[in-house]
């Protein structure tokens, strides 16, 4: 069995038509210009609804909370501590945490608001 360069000829001759036709398509075009504005109002709707409103929500409930402290109200500060509101001030609250224990905290540390009678039951 010998090296027949005649065959290897034909077979490649045979393959090229096979070959150009196998050229590459033509890449499909990317989006349109609507395609596009539709695809960021879209990400922009998205972003909307999953950040910004639930954010927004959160932050109008606290000033809400925070405006409505007073005297006598229970409440919980940021770190954890429940007490009764003693004196209510500008930015500040004194607020009981014990018997003749009080300790000023600004206003914006107060996470929640307790119903009436909680540090009772604590």
């Amino acid at each position: 069995m010998g090296f027949n360069v005649s065959k290897i000829v034909a077979l490649l001759v045979a393959m090229f038509p096979a070959i150009a036709l196998a050229e590459a398509a033509p890449a499909p075009e990317g989006m349109g210009a609507i395609g596009q504005l539709v695809f960021f109002a879209g990400f922009i709707l998205i972003f909307y609804f999953l950040m910004w409103r639930p954010q927004s929500k959160r932050a109008k409930e606290h000033r809400d909370l925070i405006g409505g402290l007073g005297k006598g109200d229970e409440v919980i500060v940021g770190g954890g501590i429940a007490g009764k509101i003693r004196d209510v001030k500008d930015d500040f609250v004194t607020i009981e945490i014990a018997d003749n224990v009080e300790i000023k905290v600004q206003k914006a540390a107060v996470s929640a608001a307790l119903p009436k009678g909680t540090l009772k039951d604590i």
